[in-house]
């Protein structure tokens, strides 16, 4: 059962069109600040550790992956770069309320991508309508 859960994690990532990949990465980095914040609680600071390393790790992709052609990046990346340095205080300061600013950011990060992937396949359809 678990191989075929990861055959199919992978299928996904593979098929994955480059914004279902952002989309993904933001809903990774959630996940894995969650289970930091639930790791703090528990007084587990090895998975706390491991959880919000795995955060930052998306967060460098994120900013690795920029496009930094793009008018919006120079507006980005400094939020990208504050996330990341939030993360690193939330960990040295074993502190869930900066954790949870972070996350905040991050969340507010996937649901304007959300939106936008919906208005391009809502634009698509419809100038697929026109022609």
């Amino acid at each position: 059962m678990m191989q075929q859960h990861q055959a199919y994690k992978t299928n996904s990532v593979n098929t994955a069109t480059p914004q279902e990949l952002t989309l993904m990465l933001y809903n990774g980095c959630l996940k894995f600040m969650r289970q930091a914040k639930k790791a703090m609680e528990e007084k587990d600071i090895p998975a706390k550790n491991n959880n919000i390393q795995r955060a930052q790790d998306i967060i460098s992709e994120l900013i690795i992956t920029l496009d930094h052609n793009a008018p919006i990046a120079k507006d980005i990346l400094p939020l990208y770069e504050f996330i990341n340095r939030r993360l690193i205080d939330a960990n040295i300061k074993n502190d869930p309320e900066i954790l949870m600013e972070a996350y905040a950011l991050v969340e507010d990060f996937r649901n304007t991508w959300k939106e936008v992937m919906k208005q391009a396949k809502t634009m698509q359809y419809s100038q697929g309508a026109k022609a």
